[in-house]
């Protein structure tokens, strides 16, 4: 077809002021590779008899496609919820001093698996076994990339092809479709289900000790709550049988608290000190919920058993890297240092008063000159204490299409998470930081403008 020939070439795309200045950004290759996606496409349409477009609407297509690009990449948000360890955006963010710690160890060359005093190979554990030994009082200490991945890699050293013993009231399933049964069945060990959906009893364990078995596994209620005609013996009961017929006994604590909840209001979550002195032999927890670091997974406890799951092949591959080893370490400083609740963004949102809080919703509805300030409840979320809340003020804007608003909000520059209570958007102050406000305000102005 004789139109064909007036379609613009890639080249005399490039010589526009607008492609060389897009060409500056995300260089030529990547450029000319949109362009020609777009002109096969144009040609497709012009063999169909429609009309060739000029050259800046084609630059404007080939715009658009970059944007769907990028649009898919991590980008920071407003997290305006009130949902602190909130899964899908990140849970926990990160301390400065792990921030700094992260940039140090990935813009220049580090001691990861180098011993500086004999100037031979190193073992990358080290820097973070003696911290986590220190803060848990724990023999041994190995960090992976995430929880999950703890639990699988414990299975897999010490169970494969092995009885192992769990209350049917523990057959979680946590975000994402992780269920404890299938981990058990990829790790090669044999489950066996014991008790009832809601009861379990201490004579259930021992009655499944009658037949010979590598250790019981414990997980911790992290995410639901049983409630009504329920029951379950105590760790330190059902450590005491593992150890009479000489088995381990493992906890999948899941959410990493190294600090009392309860002091914060909020119920009791179980320590991972606690874990270990009601007498389990390992117990394994996340680095990126309550504890407040980088996505990790932690396991500490007795070095024998240690000592056999570091050596176990699967264990190189989910070994974490030498950003979570530098995040994570800076992390754990604070809890020694016991300034955590201060220096810790989980900690200091979990921390904070309600009467700040107050002033913060007040301050943004005096500059936005709309909304009201009401009650509400700050969930800890991420798998964490189940059901359990935090008393807060929220800023709030009644609008007849909340969810277009909400809509507008996440298309901003930053975009804002909110959240929807009746015909409400409310938005949470506890999870929005002090060094985002201006940001906040500007985009709430601009979307209200618009």
């Amino acid at each position: 077809m004789n139109e064909l020939r007036y379609i613009p070439s890639v080249g005399q795309i490039l010589q526009l002021e607008q492609a060389k200045d897009l060409e500056s950004e995300i260089g030529h290759r990547f450029l000319v590779d949109i362009l020609r996606m777009v002109l096969n496409d144009i040609r497709l349409d012009v063999k169909n008899h429609t009309p060739i477009p000029d050259q800046m609407e084609i630059l404007d297509r080939a715009k658009r496609i970059l944007n769907g690009f990028f649009a898919n990449g991590l980008i920071s948000v407003i997290n305006a919820t009130g949902v602190i360890l909130h899964t899908n955006l990140g849970r926990a963010p990160l301390c400065q001093s792990a921030i700094i710690a992260m940039q140090h160890a990935s813009e220049s060359y580090s001691n990861l698996e180098f011993n500086l005093a004999g100037g031979k190979r190193g073992d990358r554990v080290i820097h973070i076994e003696k911290l986590l030994t220190k803060l848990t009082k724990a023999e041994s200490a190995l960090v992976v990339n995430n929880n999950a991945a703890a639990v699988l890699l414990i299975l897999s050293a010490l169970a494969k092809r092995k009885r192992v013993i769990i209350s049917r009231t523990q057959l979680i399933e946590i975000g994402g479709g992780f269920r404890i049964p299938e981990v058990m069945q990829q790790s090669g060990a044999k489950l066996v289900g014991i008790g009832t959906t809601n009861r379990v009893h201490l004579t259930d364990y021992e009655s499944a000790l009658q037949e010979p078995a590598a250790m019981i596994l414990v997980a911790h209620h992290s995410n639901f709550r049983i409630i009504g005609f329920s029951s379950e013996p105590s760790l330190t009961e059902v450590a005491q049988l593992a150890h009479k017929y000489k088995i381990p006994l493992i906890h999948d604590l899941g959410s990493g608290a190294l600090l009392d909840t309860a002091q914060y209001g909020l119920a009791h979550e179980p320590t991972v000190q606690e874990s270990l002195i009601a007498g389990v032999d390992l117990t394994c927890f996340s680095g990126d919920k309550l504890l407040g670091g980088p996505q990790a997974g932690v396991v500490v406890g007795r070095s024998m058993l240690m000592d056999r799951i570091k050596k176990h092949p699967l264990a190189r591959s989910l070994r974490a890297d030498k950003l979570c080893l530098a995040g994570l370490s800076a992390t754990l400083w604070h809890y020694l240092r016991e300034d955590a609740a201060s220096e810790i963004p989980v900690w200091q949102m979990i921390s904070m008063s309600v009467d700040d809080i107050r002033a913060k919703a007040k301050k943004w509805s005096k500059e936005l000159g709309v909304g009201e300030i009401v009650q509400g409840n700050s969930m800890v979320g991420g798998g964490s204490l189940p059901g359990e809340s935090l008393p807060t003020y929220l800023f709030s804007i009644k609008i007849n299409r909340a969810a277009q608003l909400l809509k507008k909000l996440r298309q901003q520059p930053v975009p804002i998470i909110a959240r929807i209570e009746s015909d409400r958007v409310v938005f949470d102050p506890r999870t929005v930081f002090s060094s985002q406000e201006n940001i906040f305000i500007s985009e709430m102005k601009s979307v209200f403008n618009s």
